[in-house]
């Protein structure tokens, strides 16, 4: 289903519109990208015309987003349409009961402190070694990892302030010896003032003049490339969840 700005005026003044409101709420980068790409694809299902969608009309367009993507997207779709009458065309929302995903409960797959050593050990590039390194043993998301600055990092406290954290609150994890000696270590390498993990584009000699961490895209290819050689089979991509990491990080301080 297409995604593209349409091109049309009067729906193009909406979305400019619903941009303005999905920034002004503080909501994080992604979840206004989510927003306005769910409004981008319901205007051009309806032709641009989406003020006054029906119920019929909107389980047409659920079932057949539901057919070639997943549950979150479908849900994603839903909030970013209820943000969009409520804010931007400041209509009440009567809530649609035609959505409902299938309720789930996975447990996580857990790499053994084995395969993380293989895996720390076998990738290359010392930029990810660390930062895969640092995340698995506090227990970190990938966003989180990749945000940390210097000014993070309390070594008379041996705590971690994460910023932004889910939920956009902050959090204070725990700072493992190992984990500290070894992000000394790497910055000694890079001298970035401010960020802990510089964007590689420069190099790591030159990383102290780059403006951005590292490139998310490239961590997850990485970390793909790394797990294919072990013929690592779990299904732990991009990266696990923050628990996954607790026993790692208590036998590595």
């Amino acid at each position: 289903m297409d995604t593209t700005m349409p091109k049309n005026s009067q729906f193009n003044k909406y979305y400019r519109k619903h941009q303005k409101y999905l920034k002004l709420n503080g909501l994080r980068p992604k979840t206004i990208e989510a927003y306005s790409r769910a409004i981008r694809r319901i205007g051009n299902y309806f032709d641009c015309r989406i003020v006054n969608l029906t119920s019929d009309q909107l389980l047409d367009y659920f079932n057949e987003l539901l057919e070639c993507h997943s549950w979150s997207t479908v849900k994603l779709d839903l909030y970013g349409l209820k943000f969009f009458y409520a804010r931007v065309l400041n209509k009440t929302w009567e809530d649609i009961p035609l959505i409902k995903p299938p309720r789930t409960s996975r447990i996580p797959d857990i790499l053994s402190i084995e395969q993380l050593n293989r895996l720390f050990a076998e990738t290359n590039k010392l930029s990810y070694k660390v930062f895969f390194f640092t995340t698995y043993s506090m227990g970190l998301r990938l966003g989180e990892g990749i945000r940390l600055t210097v000014g993070d990092i309390d070594s008379v406290n041996m705590r971690v302030h994460i910023r932004d954290a889910k939920g956009n609150k902050d959090r204070l994890v725990p700072l493992p010896e190992n984990t500290l000696r070894v992000l000394r270590n790497f910055w000694q390498v890079h001298k970035h003032p401010h960020f802990l993990f510089p964007s590689r584009k420069r190099g790591l000699n030159n990383a102290h003049l780059v403006q951005q961490p590292l490139d998310r895209g490239g961590i997850q290819t990485a970390m793909k490339a790394v797990v294919r050689q072990l013929g690592i089979k779990k299904n732990f991509m991009p990266f696990p969840a923050a628990q996954l990491c607790n026993a790692y990080a208590g036998s590595r301080r």
